[in-house]
């Protein structure tokens, strides 16, 4: 039994859209939309030291921009990640945000998902390179430990879809017994190009002990909207495609937790302001957890 209060954890993670060269239909550029993804990063933390921010589609100028934003001066909040392109700052990142004043960065490695993951590569039909970023961080105060990993599947390879997956559990695996037991505390989050019906999450669901964060808060009390993706234009088909996932253990389901977790909030932003401007073609996905 353990003897330790709970320690409140807050996961965040959000396809921000990369700043491409050409805008589609109703997308503003990214200076006109970055404030508003700095503002919802760091109001969503500001009294939550011990959050997670887990991004997707970073270009470096944008992750710069980003940390910036968010430290003002300080070096309150630090990343773990490279760019998938090159392995330095070439292609998307799918960073990891972290306070390392609150958390200790044990270890950590980005992993390519493909037969090659150990260096920068495409993997299967993917129609690009995919990563995921890994870390093993403990918190300073209570000494407790926890696995992050950030992820972005490809948005056109159904296989690429389904093996990455598979690629992503063996790391589980392999970070967890790098700490010298199994049991170790995980979270997963990340755009993964994967409806419920479809390959990934249905891997994860029922292959796995990953354990979707919404299953795990009754839908009543649930905060916001159901679907993730929007697009950028009112009658694009939505669809709920980004997930924070828990290495669930002995999991309650109708009481929302575990043998490691405590889930007590799950919740959707929202992207469309009142000017008509969408901060990103995703909305964000929020969960508030207890490490046990």
């Amino acid at each position: 039994m353990k003897s330790q209060a709970p320690l409140a954890v807050r996961v965040l993670t959000h396809n921000i859209r990369y700043a491409p060269k050409s805008l589609s239909k109703g997308e503003e550029p990214w200076p006109i939309r970055k404030p508003r993804i700095v503002n919802e990063l760091r109001f969503h933390t500001i009294h939550c030291p011990e959050a997670f921010i887990c991004l997707q589609e970073v270009l470096h100028g944008q992750l710069m921009d980003i940390l910036s934003g968010l430290n003002r001066g300080t070096d309150e909040w630090a990343y773990i990640g490279v760019a998938r392109d090159d392995g330095k700052e070439a292609g998307e990142y799918s960073p990891l945000l972290y306070r390392p004043a609150v958390w200790e960065l044990l270890q950590w490695k980005t992993v390519w998902l493909s037969e090659t993951p150990d260096r920068p590569s495409r993997g299967w039909d993917a129609a690009c390179n995919r990563i995921v970023n890994v870390g093993k961080f403990r918190h300073r105060q209570s000494r407790k430990q926890v696995i992050g990993m950030n992820t972005h599947l490809d948005h056109q390879g159904s296989r690429s879809r389904l093996e990455a997956a598979k690629v992503i559990m063996i790391e589980v695996d392999v970070m967890s017994h790098q700490a010298g037991h199994a049991d170790i505390p995980t979270f997963l989050t990340g755009d993964f190009n994967s409806e419920p019906t479809e390959e990934a999450y249905l891997y994860f669901k029922e292959k796995t002990p990953m354990a979707d964060v919404q299953d795990l808060v009754p839908a009543g009390d649930r905060y916001g909207h159901q679907y993730t993706f929007t697009g950028f234009r009112p009658k694009e088909k939505p669809a709920r495609i980004d997930f924070i996932f828990i290495k669930a253990g002995a999991e309650d389901h109708t009481q929302g937790t575990s043998d490691q977790w405590a889930v007590k909030n799950y919740a959707v932003l929202e992207n469309l302001y009142d000017d008509g401007v969408y901060s990103s073609d995703h909305r964000a996905v929020v969960a508030d957890l207890e490490l046990l």
